[in-house]
């Protein structure tokens, strides 16, 4: 079953932030993961204006998922992430 990464990510060190943006696909398509929405124009339709940044990625199985981000490549990427953002990273599985 397909699992997913939903994040959304308020970028206070754009040049900062590349660097994490420029390593992180090889990392997805290690995993076997695939970005369905990356950084795209968000739509609020109900709630609070969303003004922030939000990816999407699909992974084949929660597995895959998990040894994504446990791998030690992207920890390193985390770092660089949080070094210039804040955000939610949510974790679901697919139905």
């Amino acid at each position: 079953m397909s699992a997913y990464i939903v994040s959304t990510i308020s970028i206070s060190d754009p040049d900062t932030y590349k660097n994490y943006t420029a390593k992180t696909p090889p990392l997805v398509a290690k995993h076997g993961g695939k970005f369905l929405a990356r950084g795209g124009e968000v739509q609020t339709l109900e709630g609070d204006a969303f003004n922030d940044r939000m990816v999407i990625i699909e992974f084949p199985t929660q597995q895959a998922l998990q040894d994504w981000y446990n791998d030690p490549d992207y920890q390193e990427a985390i770092e660089i992430r949080q070094s210039a953002s804040t955000g939610r990273v949510l974790c679901v599985e697919g139905c």
